[in-house]
């Protein structure tokens, strides 16, 4: 049976225009399963309860009680019959409580494993959220995939171009990257990669004694490297109304 799994890694942005910008932070993240989970709890995931971490349906889609339930009625909505396989989701987990997902993604397989969905859920600081569905006969772990940007991230990058997404699962190693390009070309490139393990009491532990305030950390560090950005006087956008559908395709 799948297990949860818990990454060990980075988290990387670099902005190439108007002016170069660029950081690195270490990072840990959830990789959990979530069809097997609903047959057999992870003792050490604190589901919906408290704990230094733990993981909550409510932070996710619809705010309902079970996230996953969420998303295949989303896939059923949207017209994706097959994805009849395991759910996998990377997503940051909540820290002493706190919670600030900047992406998760839901990597939905078919029944012998190769991907037939994934599903990109942005939240801003607004707390606004939506939903990229990625679907095709060319998905696959470490083929570029295109969506057009529709939903405001940054008030340093206006809503317009397109996002360039690229997953990839080699054994214990993982990597999500995506990039952001305007009109004039390649604008900014993101990466969120680590080293996967066994969820277990003792590697939460570890990783929460690293960095013990990482959801914190990453909101702290949200305005930080917004500072720096207005410093080196980045144009700033005005945050436009968010789109009316929930799912961009």
């Amino acid at each position: 049976m799948n297990q949860a799994l818990l990454g060990l890694g980075r988290v990387v942005h670099r902005r190439l225009r108007p002016r170069e910008h660029a950081f690195s932070y270490p990072s840990y993240f959830l990789w959990l399963p979530m069809r097997a989970l609903r047959g057999q709890p992870c003792p050490a995931l604190n589901r919906n309860g408290r704990g230094w971490l733990s993981f909550h349906d409510a932070d996710h889609g619809d705010g309902g009680a079970d996230a996953l339930a969420w998303l295949d009625a989303l896939l059923a909505a949207e017209g994706v019959a097959d994805a009849d396989g395991e759910v996998w989701l990377q997503t940051y987990p909540r820290v002493l409580g706190h919670v600030f997902k900047p992406v998760s993604f839901w990597f939905c397989e078919r029944a012998d494993g190769s991907l037939a969905a994934v599903v990109a859920e942005v939240n801003n600081t607004f707390g606004e959220r939506h939903c990229y569905l990625l679907q095709g006969p060319e998905l696959a772990w470490g083929q570029e995939q295109v969506a057009s940007k529709v939903f405001h991230v940054s008030p340093f990058c206006r809503v317009e171009g397109r996002y360039r997404f690229r997953f990839q699962r080699r054994g214990d190693q993982v990597a999500s990257r995506v990039d952001h390009d305007d009109a004039s070309g390649p604008l900014l490139l993101t990466s969120l990669a680590g080293q996967l393990q066994p969820l277990t009491s003792r590697s939460a532990r570890r990783a929460f004694f690293a960095m013990p305030a990482l959801t914190l950390m990453i909101v702290a560090r949200i305005h930080w490297q917004a500072l720096m950005l207005a410093v080196k006087r980045v144009p700033f956008f005005s945050k436009p109304q968010p789109p009316e559908r929930f799912v961009t395709r």
